[in-house]
């Protein structure tokens, strides 16, 4: 418990002194490197398991909305999105421990695990959310000011840039700290105040950094994303122009290639449609959804740990160690 507390003391120190030196090229490799993620079996299957579970309870959620079944669309959506929440969770647990070299633990104790956890995620990001609630209060107040007769004016010239600089200060530590640094906080071990006290404190300090290698970590991930689409697209024509005329039937690759970009296949007209195409268009929707949720999966899982090592770079940047020792 001693050596804790000095650990916590001198990451203080280290973080409230003068900034040392950041190894910009060193700390963007590791993010890039992020792409071995595709390699991670484990977090592939609870994130390809995560969408399927999701995308099945938001399709019945609109289902029941279609049938006018309020309650039950309100139900399913909020499953839809606790499958979605707890699953990225758990995937990011396994990615966290690759990360950072621990024992990888099973796909079941993730879940677990994740379950567990979740709720210091949610805290954090409300108290960013009520953090702007009160940015929001302070600058409403300073408006309402302005308005005053004779001092208004003067203290208006102060607001309107008081107000730009604020606003887009929050909305950066937003996009390149709050939203993708509070979960690879938890993740790695932090309380729900120990998570809210980092945070802040990347905000404070490793703004900059953030931001820099949040911007790399959106080009390698938008790479893969790009790739990934690209041979499903190219793949999935060469499947549509084989099916065609090796099973016989008459109907338009494009038919078959539906679920491949996450589409059903809605066919207005069944007496024009072969009956024995009706059921290859079925089979090609339900397989080509496989195939379109896996290269959703991919980018997703560069992200996820490519935001891990963003959090232990800044973190180990503060503390004074060499991040990529």
């Amino acid at each position: 418990m001693a050596g804790s507390e000095k650990h916590e003391r001198d990451a203080g120190t280290a973080m409230s002194s003068p900034m040392v030196s950041f190894d910009w090229w060193r700390a963007l490799i590791r993010v890039l490197a992020s792409i071995e993620a595709v390699r991670d079996g484990r977090a592939l299957y609870v994130l390809l398991a995560t969408f399927c579970g999701a995308g099945l309870a938001m399709a019945c959620a609109q289902a029941s909305l279609a049938r006018d079944d309020l309650a039950w669309a309100i139900g399913q959506g909020a499953a839809a999105l606790f499958v979605a929440f707890y699953g990225v969770n758990a995937a990011g647990l396994l990615l966290m421990d690759r990360a950072l070299a621990r024992p990888a633990r099973d796909v079941a104790d993730a879940m677990e695990d994740a379950l567990g956890i979740g709720h210091r995620v949610l805290l954090t990001l409300l108290c960013a959310v009520l953090v702007g609630v009160l940015l929001a209060g302070v600058l409403l107040g300073l408006y309402w000011l302005s308005s005053l007769p004779r001092i208004g004016p003067w203290l208006f010239t102060l607001v309107v840039p008081l107000t730009v600089v604020c606003i887009s200060l929050f909305l950066m530590a937003v996009a390149v700290v709050v939203a993708p640094l509070t979960g690879p906080t938890v993740w790695a071990g932090a309380s729900a105040i120990e998570a809210i006290q980092t945070v802040a404190t990347m905000v404070r300090t490793h703004l900059l950094q953030a931001a820099v290698l949040a911007g790399g970590l959106s080009l390698v991930t938008g790479l893969v994303g790009a790739v990934s689409s690209l041979l499903v697209v190219i793949g999935g024509r060469v499947m549509a122009e084989a099916s065609v005329l090796v099973l016989g039937v008459d109907i338009p690759p494009e038919a078959l290639m539906g679920g491949l970009i996450g589409q059903g296949v809605q066919v207005r007209d069944p007496s024009h449609v072969p009956p024995e195409a009706l059921q290859y268009i079925s089979a090609a929707t339900v397989g080509g959804g496989v195939v379109f949720a896996i290269a959703l999966v991919l980018p997703t899982l560069v992200y996820l740990r490519g935001v891990c090592e963003i959090y232990l770079t800044l973190r180990r940047a503060a503390s004074g160690e060499d991040s990529l020792r």
